[in-house]
């Protein structure tokens, strides 16, 4: 058993990016959500829309063509193109007053030749944090994936992954990690891919390899197709807006599991959807200031 540490609620309200008085959309973050294949577009549109609502200050959406007219009618303020249109010279860099982020693979069909190459690209191209999700997890486990992410850290450019149970065993599967304990699972795919992990479950756990941080809020609630793809727009949005990695995923996986129980307050556990938990965010919010 790793051992474990929680963030207590002053130190998770500390982290709140709360916006500057001269603030714009480009200090306030940009978010680029590389997500949603043909088969799974919807996916694009939880990450995006929960991205907005965690603070983000322009979202923008690269998705399969196929998805381009569903997540520009999600919502209006969405930036959208078609990931035909879109290579390595188009990616943005964090840079100083303008910092940036990626969450990569949400909705990526593992099956699907173009998600794959789009999560390479980004892996080698992006010169700034990059949050791997879903569908694209499955390209981290191979030579090329493991090579990128080498790369990219020794390089000292961030890269977080989110996996649940399964995920996180077909991570550890090439380098032979055990998987019956989730806080060391944390830990061991921390270091052997140089990432911070967030294993997500009914209690999730995040590590960078040395320290392992327990969320324990979780909720019944969030056992819903969708409410993953929430998570990792909420944890790129406070990346884009210059968290650092640990301190986003803690802070992302406490306020998504808070919006949970809000929404499980108006529609109960067996009624809550993806939907639901994105608009419950700002209400997560002032639910983790009144525990503060």
């Amino acid at each position: 058993m790793a051992d474990v540490r929680e963030y207590g609620a002053d130190e998770l309200v500390a982290l709140l990016p709360l916006p500057a008085d001269d603030a714009n959309k480009y200090t306030r973050g940009r978010l680029v959500v590389v997500a949603g294949s043909a088969r799974y577009p919807g996916a694009a549109c939880l990450a995006a829309c929960a991205g907005q609502r965690a603070g983000a200050g322009y979202t923008e959406v690269v998705c399969a063509p196929e998805a381009v007219d569903l997540v520009r009618s999600c919502r209006s303020s969405l930036v959208v193109r078609s990931w035909l249109e879109w290579g390595a010279a188009d990616l943005p860099a964090d840079a100083p007053g303008k910092p940036v982020a990626f969450a990569l693979g949400s909705g990526f069909d593992a099956e699907d030749a173009a998600c794959t190459r789009n999560a390479y690209l980004v892996l080698k191209h992006a010169e700034a944090p990059v949050l791997v999700d879903g569908g694209a997890l499955a390209a981290l486990s191979t030579p090329k994936g493991r090579r990128l992410l080498k790369r990219r850290f020794v390089r000292g450019l961030p890269t977080v992954v989110t996996p649940h149970g399964g995920e996180a065993a077909r991570l550890a599967e090439p380098f032979g990690l055990p998987t019956d304990d989730p806080a060391g699972l944390a830990r061991l795919i921390a270091l052997a891919y140089g990432v911070v992990a967030v294993v997500k479950g009914p209690d999730t756990f995040v590590s960078d390899g040395d320290d392992v941080v327990a969320v324990r809020c979780g909720t019944p609630a969030l056992a819903k197709a969708g409410t993953g793809d929430v998570l990792a727009g909420v944890l790129g949005a406070f990346l884009a807006q210059g968290l650092e990695p640990t301190d986003a995923a803690v802070l992302a996986a406490t306020l998504h599991a808070l919006a949970g129980r809000c929404a499980s307050v108006r529609r109960t556990d067996i009624g809550v959807v993806a939907e639901d938990v994105v608009e419950a965010l700002p209400e997560a919010v002032s639910a983790l200031v009144a525990l503060a």
